[in-house]
């Protein structure tokens, strides 16, 4: 007997979650009811994807991270490897509005440093008397936009003759949110340029171990065994330091990239794997053999795009793991080098016990790893559970 079909009042929210309509009775759906039964796979993901509010909210401020690297020169207050030598080490200024009661706008006070003859500490204060408004849409370090057009313009600039140091300075008088910013740009993209190379190896090697099964399928597997029973850490250390010290910053990116790729791919091999032995004895598959196509066309033509939403959200959930390994090599100094800036190189700062107990600050760069981390992953949770047909 046929289940009764959901009251006309009821969301879309629960459509998705129940049976299949009964298509005899498509007659007596109402107009949210039709849309539902006859949406196509994309849209019933967008919906039960939308329903993860935590994953799309990861999704914006990913997004909002994404866009912000392409105009970092813009939003970062000062040049990249600008040095204020008056103030090493100067702490996070705080943004005020009001002064002595009158409405000024953001702006920040003067600092006054003196030195601790006993710790060799430098003790900055503000001054209250040096009232500097924050400017916005201003002209300040120059720089060149993605290497190419120079350019002053920034979003946010401190007054004339004056500091904004929102996050403070390390130990060369270098503006730690500036350097933040510019390091977003190698930390984010290091991952995707990392997950296209083993999303390709991953496919390529995890689908022919699949679709074609025996000497092969065995031999891809021990590999895969072998790798990822190598500890991560020292495998990445031992193949980032056989990398000749003479290599430009620009190859030893790609050169780090393509270590994270390439010891990446065993995972999504595994899911490609295990799909296509169980899609491989579907009846289409044996047609389109019937009808001679080669293999590489019934692999990609027609078993990878039947669970590519699967593959999409194992390469966001793999994502992570790549911005961690590239922040792990280059906090211990394997990794990037300067003048390339990413969040693990600004980490590297903060090395010394002595300099976290005197200098917190330099530890803010850990915070956006971390936020970035947890976002990608509940995007992934999201994105997992959107294409997932048995929930």
């Amino acid at each position: 007997m046929n289940s009764p079909l959901p009251a006309p009042g009821a969301g879309l929210g629960h459509y998705i979650s129940t049976a299949p309509f009964d298509p005899l009775s498509v007659e007596a759906m109402t107009e949210e009811q039709s849309q539902v039964y006859q949406a196509s796979q994309l849209k019933l993901m967008w919906w039960k994807f939308k329903r993860h509010r935590v994953a799309v909210a990861s999704g914006i401020f990913l997004a909002a991270l994404y866009l912000m690297i392409l105009v970092c020169e813009i939003l970062a207050p000062y040049n990249l490897h600008t040095r204020n030598m008056d103030f090493i080490y100067s702490p996070p200024q705080r943004v005020h509005f009001f002064s002595d009661g009158q409405f000024i706008g953001p702006f920040v006070y003067g600092r006054q440093m003196t030195l601790d003859m006993d710790t060799l500490k430098r003790n900055y204060s503000d001054d209250r008397s040096q009232v500097q408004p924050i400017r916005f849409f201003c002209r300040g370090d120059s720089y060149k936009f993605w290497g190419l057009v120079e350019s002053n313009i920034h979003l946010a600039c401190p007054a004339e003759n004056g500091q904004l140091f929102l996050l403070g300075t390390d130990r060369l008088g270098r503006d730690v949110l500036s350097r933040i910013i510019y390091g977003a740009r190698i930390s984010l993209t290091i991952g995707l340029v990392g997950i296209a190379f083993s999303f390709v190896l991953g496919i390529i090697i995890g689908g022919l171990a699949g679709y074609h099964g025996g000497v092969f399928d065995l031999i891809v597997q021990r590999v895969i065994e072998v790798l990822q029973s190598i500890p991560s850490i020292p495998l990445w250390m031992a193949l980032a330091a056989i990398m000749p010290v003479t290599w430009s910053p620009i190859l030893i990116y790609f050169g780090i990239t393509l270590i994270l790729g390439l010891l990446d791919w065993t995972g999504l091999a595994r899911a490609v794997r295990s799909k296509l032995l169980a899609l491989r004895e579907e009846d289409y598959v044996l047609a389109a053999q019937l009808m001679g196509a080669k293999s590489s066309r019934i692999i990609g033509r027609h078993l990878i795009p039947g669970f590519m939403s699967h593959l999409i959200a194992t390469a966001t959930i793999a994502i992570p793991g790549m911005i961690l390994g590239e922040t792990a090599l280059s906090f211990l100094g394997l990794g990037l080098r300067p003048p390339i800036t990413s969040w693990g190189i600004l980490l590297t700062e903060a090395r010394g016990v002595s300099v976290i107990a005197f200098y917190p600050w330099l530890l803010f760069p850990m915070i956006p790893v971390i936020l970035v981390i947890l976002a990608f992953n509940f995007l992934g949770d999201g994105l997992r559970d959107a294409a997932d047909p048995y929930r």
